[in-house]
């Protein structure tokens, strides 16, 4: 299999997993951010600050990444959808789900066990630290692949400016 046909089934294959759990990270952190505010019970201002920021997170991978996905489709040799253009947007997405889930799990680990506290929405919390790591390893994937392939693409003379395939 050549690495150009594992690209266009690839790409679309990390992509759709990213929006994925991006969604579901979306609907846990909008809960947790909205019953958190209307009863103002925040555990701690570490988790109010990231739990916020992973709301901002999720929905930043949620609608760059249809973007994507719906852009190499219908038109993958515009610059827009290009390699430099996918490796800028997936660093920082990666920067943010990091910086999002350590600051989450910080936050965690500052409280202690939430459970055996009697914190409100402790599993819920639980989860959405799950789902920002499992993005953070699905953007770490879908980065190597973007370095990968213009690494490729330089070599050849291509430069990065040009369209997502080896």
């Amino acid at each position: 299999m050549s690495l150009d046909s594992i690209i266009k089934r690839g790409h679309p294959i990390v992509f759709g997993l990213m929006i994925f759990f991006s969604f579901a990270e979306m609907i846990q952190t909008a809960v947790l951010v909205g019953s958190y505010n209307r009863n103002d019970d925040y555990p701690s201002s570490l988790l109010k600050g990231s739990t916020r920021f992973l709301l901002f997170t999720s929905l930043w991978t949620l609608f760059f990444g249809i973007a994507y996905i719906v852009g190499v489709v219908r038109s993958s040799s515009s610059f827009l959808f290009s390699i430099a253009s996918h490796g800028a947007w997936l660093a920082l997405t990666w920067l943010f789900w990091l910086a999002g889930s350590a600051a989450v799990t910080d936050g965690f680990r500052k409280l202690g066990n939430c459970g055996a506290r009697g914190l409100g929405h402790c599993s819920q919390l639980q989860s959405a630290e799950a789902f920002g790591w499992i993005n953070w390893i699905l953007s770490t994937i879908a980065l190597a692949a973007i370095v990968v392939v213009g690494a490729r693409s330089a070599r050849s003379g291509n430069g990065f400016g040009g369209a997502l395939n080896a």
